[in-house]
């Protein structure tokens, strides 16, 4: 068989003879594989250990030591994460607004924000804990509250809230600002009416990222918001969150059971917000 008779190899073929090439596609396969079983395990751990302590006595109103009671950390879940976000999403989306928009590159400003954005997202949460105690508790004297730990909360997520909405409003392109300004819309209209619903699935994102963190944070918390297990009735009262309430029913080791029990409604909550946040992005999305 002359050379001209043999057929070309495959892009897939050429790329499988490669020795090199072949080890670098298992390694990766490889990873992927170990990082969905990882997940898969831990998962199925959590929910082999907590299911059967799922009874109805852990969504009682009250709590006790007896029924260790979940439901009102869930309340008191849902009233952190509202109250963070209302203190956050404000702050966070104005300055990226003004980094993206108004804000010359070059501008000293600039690399100080950044570079505040940046070490806040380093710090690790028992010291926003700590600030949190010495600033909200202590010296505005708010005492062990769901307004201090909101305040903290707000501080601790504000890094991830800034970048990926700038990250969004950068995405969106120039076109859709000049042809708003090119008909005679303001600039601050323009950001409004265009700029920022075509930014939205982006934003909605780093919503998301920050809920995960304000449901799934505990150290911060401790220090900030307290532990009484019950509903709060005000922003000044103390209240457990879900993953304090596992915290604190885990280091007692009486209730292990329901600790595991708690930590099936936590993973049952992410992948809820997961799913709805696909859900709207999909929906934006397919409205454009």
């Amino acid at each position: 068989m002359t050379k001209a008779s043999r057929k070309p190899k495959s892009p897939i073929q050429s790329a499988y003879a490669d020795p090199l090439t072949l080890l670098i596609r298992v390694a990766v396969w490889a990873a992927a594989t170990l990082m969905i079983g990882i997940l898969f395990f831990i998962v199925g751990y959590v929910l082999v250990k907590g299911l059967p302590y799922l009874r109805p006595s852990l969504f009682s109103l009250n709590y006790n030591s007896v029924n260790v009671s979940a439901l009102p950390s869930i309340v008191n879940t849902v009233i952190m994460v509202v109250l963070t976000l209302v203190i956050a999403i404000p702050l966070g989306l104005s300055c990226a607004i003004f980094l993206t928009e108004y804000a010359s590159k070059r501008s000293k400003i600039v690399t100080v924000i950044r570079l505040a954005t940046e070490t806040l997202t380093g710090i690790p949460s028992i010291v926003y804990g700590l600030f949190g105690f010495l600033f909200f508790v202590t010296a505005m004297k708010w005492g062990y509250s769901m307004a201090a730990g909101a305040g903290t909360l707000a501080i601790m997520v504000l890094p991830v809230t800034i970048r990926t909405s700038e990250e969004a409003i950068k995405s969106v392109p120039d076109v859709y600002r000049e042809g708003s300004l090119g008909l005679g819309a303001s600039k601050l209209r323009t950001i409004i009416k265009v700029v920022l619903p075509a930014a939205a699935p982006g934003i909605l994102s780093g919503v998301i990222l920050s809920i995960g963190r304000i449901v799934g944070e505990t150290a911060a918390l401790i220090y900030t918001s307290g532990t009484v297990a019950k509903v709060p009735d005000g922003i000044f009262s103390s209240g457990r969150t879900l993953a304090v309430h596992m915290f604190a029913l885990s280091s007692e080791g009486l209730h292990t059971g329901e600790a595991y029990a708690t930590g099936v409604i936590l993973l049952i909550a992410v992948m809820g917000i997961n799913l709805l946040a696909s859900t709207l992005v999909k929906q934006w999305g397919s409205r454009k």
